[in-house]
């Protein structure tokens, strides 16, 4: 048999070198997060067993990408790492226009200066945090318009991602030509990392085209996205993920994507369009707040390993790894008492605080309380995505999100294990109260106390 049929996960690489993770007694654990004014992200590294917080640029490269990293050019313009990356992602993509950044909210932020007016909208499957941010920075409007069963948890329908296409034609005639720009998320994190399916996206794309509104993706998990349409959608079985992909890309205008994703590396983001307006609006708006065009913010050893990244992220073996390793995760959680979101997604594990923890009001943060549980039992530190992070929230959840290619199963089945604890002790968790917050995206830096 294929090793994939084997009941064992075994991960598709070995492992060159390590690093030494910390253990904290449970009353140090306690004292760090009161110093933290019981915010996760406000944690240093030091004080955290299992990091959980994201997936984003968390992941391990690969040999391969070290050997291109120390191959790296780092010409102000015009290195041939950039040279390397845009035939990688001209292939991919098919965009002609293709602008590095730091990182993906660097690309929602040169949109939102140049593309996005004062009093427009964006509709979306789900804006996630800094998308949304940036929009409203501007002064617009975020509109989301996922489909019905993104809302119910325990629904197990495959594309619970997709966007909405009767409320998208609504809002569509409704606003008019208030709608500057649709964009949808992939895979949608704000909706438990679900994917989104090529139906959909041939769907919006053809509303789009008739509105004659730009279309882009948000497509920071292209490649898991691309996998669960392999596997999960009629008719895309025989496809490689290489042609679905570009099939997704080749359906809209551009893209934004933070590559500390489905890219792997630590640092890294692009702007793709091949839309020439757009492309030189954003060029200008780069070089004011980036670089150059040709390095956007990076070195260009980020650019070499950013270039192989991409091309390993298509990997049948590893994605099929990647995704079987996250259903486990969330079977395990189910099988300890723990609710999650279904089907499992293809970068983390999302909790239902909500109904774990139906004792806490969504005012009091009930995400917030479990997942400061998970770090006062063992160390574990995910993030609250819920009321504390979108106060009009609707779920009430906690990610898990597992950064590539870092842990094994042993340190995936030590978190089932607090899990447990957890479902065992929940009656017990308080809500919690904000002492401290800024004007927007609160959740990062925000003081709260518990009730």
């Amino acid at each position: 048999m294929e090793p994939w049929n084997y009941r064992t996960i075994i991960e598709p690489f070995r492992i060159k070198m390590v690093e030494p993770i910390p253990f904290l007694e449970p009353a140090a654990r306690r004292a760090a997060l009161e110093g933290a004014g019981y915010n996760l992200f406000k944690l240093t590294a030091q004080q955290v067993t299992i990091d959980l917080l994201t997936d984003s640029g968390t992941g391990s490269m690969s040999s391969t990408q070290w050997a291109a990293l120390m191959d790296g050019d780092e010409s102000y313009a015009g290195s041939r790492s950039f040279q390397k990356l845009e035939a990688v992602v001209q292939e991919l993509t098919g965009y002609p226009h293709v602008l590095p950044v730091h990182q993906g909210r660097a690309a929602e932020r040169i949109m939102a200066r140049t593309i996005i007016p004062a009093g427009k909208v964006v509709l979306n499957n789900t804006h996630f945090d800094t998308t949304r941010a940036n929009i409203e920075q501007a002064g617009a409007e975020a509109l989301d318009l996922p489909v019905p069963q993104a809302l119910r948890p325990a629904d197990t329908s495959a594309f619970k991602g997709d966007m909405d296409i009767g409320a998208l034609d609504e809002a569509l005639e409704r606003l008019g030509d208030r709608v500057c720009m649709v964009m949808l998320t992939m895979t949608n994190n704000a909706a438990g990392g679900q994917p989104v399916s090529m139906a959909n996206i041939e769907a919006v794309s053809a509303r789009c085209n008739a509105a004659g509104v730009p279309f882009y993706l948000d497509a920071a998990r292209f490649a898991e996205n691309a996998w669960f349409i392999h596997s999960r959608e009629p008719g895309y079985q025989d496809w490689t993920v290489r042609a679905i992909a570009r099939r997704m890309f080749d359906l809209a205008d551009g893209c934004a994507m933070s590559a500390k994703k489905d890219g792997i590396v630590n640092i890294g983001g692009l702007l793709c369009t091949r839309l020439d307006d757009h492309a030189e609006v954003f060029t200008n708006e780069l070089i004011l707040g980036e670089g150059f065009p040709t390095y956007g913010g990076l070195a260009g050893r980020d650019l070499a390993a950013l270039a192989v990244g991409l091309q390993e992220a298509l990997e049948p073996d590893y994605l099929r790894y990647r995704a079987r390793s996250i259903a486990y995760f969330a079977d395990g959680l189910e099988q300890v008492g723990i609710p999650v979101v279904h089907p499992p997604g293809g970068h983390a594990v999302f909790i239902d605080a909500g109904a774990l923890a139906p004792h806490i009001p969504a005012d009091q943060f009930p995400g917030q309380s479990v997942a400061n549980a998970l770090y006062l039992l063992g160390g574990i530190r995910g993030v609250e995505i819920g009321s504390l992070m979108f106060p009009e929230a609707t779920l009430q959840l906690v990610r898990l999100a597992v950064p590539r290619r870092v842990y094994t199963q042993s340190h995936i089945d030590y978190v089932i294990e607090v899990a447990q604890e957890l479902a065992q002790r929940v009656d017990e968790l308080p809500g919690y109260r904000i002492v401290k917050e800024p004007p927007f995206l609160r959740h990062f830096s925000c003081e709260l106390a518990p009730i």
